[in-house]
């Protein structure tokens, strides 16, 4: 079993930074990733982390927000550069264990299985 909490969330206006961080207790798992949620709308993945450096993100996200985890595998990192006020969302961290299945970089939400409680991040114009 893992255990996540999130934190580093926050109010910003566009153009801002915040560092999500994410600390992991109990199991490690190689694949790891944030989620967001805005209102209305579905969680989807933007971004996931296999091992120590391999990484995928989604479009909307890519070039502007970075994924990286400390060597021990206990703290997962969000940098998130030119926020946006399209990025206003709650913020999750997540893990997948292999028994799910699938690729770590399709970013599916059905297969990460441990959720953190998520962090709101809100963009301002």
């Amino acid at each position: 079993q893992v255990q996540l909490q999130e934190s580093g969330g926050g109010s910003v206006q566009a153009g801002g930074s915040l560092r999500l961080s994410c600390a992991v207790s109990g199991l490690l798992y190689d694949c790891m990733g944030w989620f967001r949620q805005a209102p209305g709308k579905e969680r989807e993945g933007i971004a996931a982390i296999m091992g120590g450096s391999s990484t995928s993100y989604a479009d909307s996200v890519k070039g502007r927000f970075t994924i990286s985890r400390d060597n021990a595998k206990t703290t997962l990192y969000l940098q998130m550069n030119s926020l946006k006020p399209e990025d206003t969302a709650m913020y999750y961290c997540a893990a997948k264990p292999r028994f799910s299945g699938g690729s770590c970089f399709n970013r599916l939400r059905t297969d990460f299985r441990y959720w953190g409680q998520g962090t709101q991040v809100t963009v301002s114009h």
